[in-house]
């Protein structure tokens, strides 16, 4: 069964658009390798937010495949440390009803 999440981080001031093009560039080619799908992004620049959509469908729960993730060596040789970036995060299970 698919999990949906939605993401919303908030971001240091003045670092948005590094975190962004951090986040594209870096995590979201390598959440796809491991079998996750990124729906969409948006970014809150009154509010300094970057909001995203992410799904998982596979073999294993999405806390399982999240783990994998954050786990793998993969993970650690992006050298991308959200800490320097996020002060805030809100994560949201969400179900499709249309």
């Amino acid at each position: 069964m698919r999990t949906v999440q939605i993401r919303t981080y908030s971001v240091r001031k003045g670092r948005l658009d590094e975190w962004v093009q951090a986040w594209r560039t870096l995590v979201v080619p390598l959440r796809r390798e491991f079998g996750f799908e990124v729906h969409g992004s948006w970014v809150d620049r009154e509010r300094d937010a970057h909001v995203w959509v992410i799904s998982y469908d596979g073999d294993q729960s999405f806390e399982e495949a999240n783990a994998a993730y954050w786990a793998s060596p993969q993970r650690k040789q992006l050298g991308l440390d959200p800490g320097e970036f996020l002060v805030g995060e809100e994560v949201r299970t969400v179900e499709q009803v249309l």
